[in-house]
C-alpha cells in the first residue's frame, strides 16, 4: 500500500513518545497497522512486546484483520486489545496472586448484575422505582466521576443531576462491591490503577513485558485510562498515540482531550505528527468542516485538507415540517444505491418517525442503535393506559396509574375507599359514594365518567389529542418533566412521535400492534446490501458514506441547551464538545451532505440550529 509522506513520518517514528494528530479520514488506523508491522519486520521487535490499546472490541477485530490481510496472519502473531481487556487480565494476575476471586457484574442476563444491583440501592434509599432513563443517567455519572478520578462531591457541584440522593447511592454501590469483590467495567481501571500504583512488583513486571506501547482512537481515552497507559510506558515513555483531539465526543463518558492538549507539557522531548490529508470527502465538504472546527478554542490548530475534487455544495435544507422532511429523503433516495448512503441524527428519538415513515414506504433499512427506548416508554405507557381505561372504567389498577396525571383531583384516600367496593362497578360511581363529597365535586367526576366514555369512542390520533388536551395530561408533563430529568418540549416530542404513529391507525389495537412491530424492527434490522443506515452521530463515527443527510437540526437539541447556557455563562467545553459531534457527522460525507432542519416540530415552532446558521453562508 502506498502511503503519503506524513503517514511516512509517523509510521517510521521508533523511540520515545509521539502524538499523531489526524484528521478525519487521514488513515488513523492504516499508519498504526503500518507502524506495528515496520517495529516488527524493519526492526525485529517481538510481537509480543508490542501493547497495542483500542476503544472496542470491534475496533481491535477490525485492526487485527485489517494486519493479517496486509502482512499475514500466519508468521506474526500481533495483538490488538481494548484497554478493558487489558486491565481484566492484570486483576486477574493480581487476584491469583493475592487468593482473590472477583466477580465481574456486567452481563444483564446473570441475576447477579450491576443493573439489578443499581436498582435495589436506587430503591431501598428513594423508596421508588427508578426509570429506564434515570438508571441510564445514574449509571453515566458513576462512571463519569470513575474515569475523570474525581470525588463524587466535586461531581455534584460541578453538573445538575435529576438523581435524588446521588452521593448515598454512589457510596452504597461502592461499599457493596469493595465488600464483596464484585466488579464493574469502570472498576477494571480503578482497580487497574490502584494495583499499578501500590504494587511495585506487578507494575515492573508490565513495564519489563512491553517495549512499545500504541494507543489507537487516543481522544476517546478517558483521565484514568491514560493514567495506566502512561505508569507501564515508565521509563522507556515508548508511547505511540493515535488521536483526533476534534473528534473527542464522549465527554458524558470521561473522555479526557485534554490530556491529548497537554501532551508537549507532559512530554517535552515528545514528537507531534500532523496529518492533514483527508481521503476520504470532496473538496466542497472538506472546506466546509474545515472552517466550521476552526470556530473551537481548545484544540490543536490543524487543517484539514484534500486533493479531492469538488463535487457538489453542500445542501442546507430547511422544511416546515418532520414529515417534509422524512419526503424531501424519501424522494432523494429514489434509484439510490441505499447501502452507500447514512442518516444522521443527535439523539435516538429521532429515529421513531424515520422507521414509521420507512416501513411505510417500504424503504428497507439497518438501526445501529437498538436500544430505543420510545417503545417502552412511561409516556407512552400513560397514553395507552388512558385508552384501555376508557374501554372498562371499572379498572382500578389502570387508573392507580393515571388519576393524578389528568384534570379533577383525586385522593389517595378516595382511592382506597373505592377498592373496598363492588370493584364490577365504575371507578367513578365507587368513589361517588365517599362520605362527604359535596355536589360540586360529584358533578365533576360525572364529567369525568363522560369524558372517559367519550375517549373510548375515538381513534387513536383524536384519543391521544383529548388526553393531552381535554383531560389535561400535558398540564401534567409540563409541572412534573423537570423530575423526570426532562425538558418539556422533549417529552412533547416524544408524543408528537406517537401521533405521527397513531395517524395511520383505527383502534387501539392497531396502534398496540403497530408499535410492537415497530420496536421489533428497530431490534432486528438487518444490515442488507440495500439498507439505508439509521445511526445516532455518536454510532456512526469511524463510518463513511457516498450520502449523508442529517436531521432535526435544531437549537436546544443540536447543539443542546444544556451547552447553550453554559456557553453564556463563559464555560464552553460542552458547546465545543457538541461542535465536534457536529463535525463528526459532516465529516462522514463523502460527496453529498445534506443538512435538514424543521421549523415546526407538531404544534411548536423551532429555530434552526446555530450551527446551520453559521454554515449558512460558508458553502463551498
Amino acid at each position: 500500500m502506498n502511503l503519503s509522506m506524513e503517514q511516512q513520518n509517523a509510521v517510521k517514528h521508533l523511540d520515545g513518545p509521539a502524538l499523531v494528530l489526524a484528521v478525519p479520514g487521514a488513515g488513523k488506523t492504516t499508519v498504526l497497522i503500518h507502524r506495528t508491522a515496520n517495529l516488527i519486520l524493519n526492526h525485529k521487535i517481538n510481537p509480543k512486546r508490542i501493547l497495542s490499546i483500542t476503544f472496542s472490541k470491534a475496533s481491535a477485530r477490525d485492526m487485527k484483520s485489517r494486519f493479517d490481510s496486509f502482512f499475514g496472519s500466519t508468521s506474526i502473531p500481533i495483538e490488538f486489545s481494548t484497554i478493558h481487556s487489558f486491565c481484566f487480565s492484570l486483576i486477574r494476575e493480581y487476584a491469583y496472586i493475592n487468593k482473590i476471586k472477583y466477580t465481574l457484574i456486567e452481563g444483564e442476563k446473570e441475576e447477579l448484575n450491576k443493573f439489578n444491583l443499581i436498582k435495589k440501592i436506587y430503591l431501598d434509599i428513594n423508596h421508588q422505582y427508578i426509570t429506564e432513563e434515570k438508571l441510564e443517567s445514574l449509571l453515566n455519572a458513576i462512571g463519569y466521576i470513575k474515569n475523570m478520578m474525581i470525588t463524587v462531591d466535586e461531581f455534584l457541584k460541578n453538573n445538575k443531576t435529576d438523581i435524588e440522593n446521588l452521593k448515598t447511592i454512589y457510596n452504597t454501590y461502592e461499599k457493596h462491591k469493595r465488600d464483596n469483590n464484585l466488579i464493574d467495567f469502570d472498576d477494571m481501571l480503578t482497580l487497574s490503577l490502584e494495583i499499578l500504583t501500590e504494587n511495585k512488583h506487578i507494575l515492573n513486571n508490565y513495564r519489563s513485558k512491553y517495549d512499545f506501547l500504541q494507543v489507537d482512537e487516543g481522544q476517546d481515552t478517558s483521565k484514568v485510562q491514560m493514567e495506566i497507559i502512561k505508569l507501564i510506558s515508565k521509563p522507556k515513555d515508548n508511547l505511540f498515540i493515535v488521536a483526533d483531539d476534534d473528534q473527542s465526543i464522549y465527554g458524558f463518558r470521561g473522555a479526557y482531550p485534554k490530556g491529548l492538549l497537554n501532551f508537549n507539557n507532559i512530554y517535552p522531548k515528545g514528537k507531534l505528527f500532523f496529518m492533514e490529508d483527508n481521503y476520504r470527502s470532496s473538496q466542497n465538504i472538506v472546506s466546509v468542516c474545515n472552517e466550521f472546527i476552526k470556530k473551537n478554542k481548545l484544540r490543536y490548530n490543524k487543517n484539514i485538507k484534500t486533493y479531492n475534487k469538488f463535487i457538489e455544495p453542500i445542501n442546507i435544507v430547511k422544511v416546515n415540517s418532520i414529515s417534509q422532511q422524512y419526503k424531501y429523503i424519501i424522494d432523494d433516495l429514489k434509484d439510490r444505491e441505499l447501502s452507500k448512503c447514512c442518516i444522521l441524527y443527535r439523539n435516538n428519538l429521532s429515529s421513531i418517525g424515520l422507521i414509521e415513515f420507512f416501513e411505510r414506504n417500504q424503504i428497507p433499512f439497518y438501526m445501529r442503535d437498538i436500544k430505543v427506548k420510545f417503545f417502552n416508554h412511561w409516556l407512552i405507557q400513560d397514553i395507552i393506559n388512558f385508552i384501555i381505561f376508557s374501554g372498562d372504567t371499572s379498572n382500578m389498577n389502570i387508573y392507580e396509574n393515571i388519576y393524578y396525571k389528568k384534570r379533577g383531583y383525586i385522593s389517595k384516600k378516595q382511592i382506597n375507599y373505592a377498592k373496598t367496593l363492588n370493584y364490577n362497578l365504575s371507578v367513578f360511581d365507587r368513589i361517588m359514594d365517599f362520605p362527604g363529597l359535596s355536589n360540586f365535586y360529584k358533578s365533576t367526576l360525572m364529567d369525568l365518567k363522560l369524558d372517559f366514555k367519550k375517549l373510548s369512542k375515538l381513534s387513536p390520533p383524536e384519543a391521544i389529542r383529548f388526553i393531552e388536551y381535554d383531560l389535561e395530561y400535558e398540564r401534567y408533563l409540563k409541572e412534573n418533566s423537570m423530575r423526570f430529568g426532562y425538558t418539556y418540549d422533549s417529552l412533547k416530542t416524544i408524543l408528537y412521535y406517537l401521533k405521527l404513529i397513531a395517524n395511520n391507525t383505527e383502534n387501539l389495537n392497531e396502534l398496540l400492534n403497530r408499535l410492537r412491530y415497530l420496536d421489533n424492527l428497530c431490534r432486528s434490522s438487518p444490515n442488507t446490501k440495500n439498507s439505508v443506515t439509521l445511526s445516532t452521530v455518536h454510532s456512526a463515527k469511524g463510518l463513511e458514506f457516498d450520502r449523508v443527510y442529517m436531521i432535526d437540526l435544531v437549537d436546544g437539541d443540536f447543539p443542546s441547551s444544556s451547552s447553550v447556557d453554559a456557553s453564556e455563562k463563559g464555560k464552553y467545553e460542552l458547546i465545543e464538545e457538541e461542535r465536534r459531534l457536529f463535525y463528526v457527522g459532516m465529516s462522514r460525507a463523502k460527496h453529498h451532505l445534506s443538512l435538514i432542519t424543521p421549523h415546526n416540530i407538531g404544534d411548536k415552532s423551532v429555530s434552526p440550529s446555530r450551527f446551520l446558521l453559521e454554515l449558512q453562508n460558508k458553502k463551498a
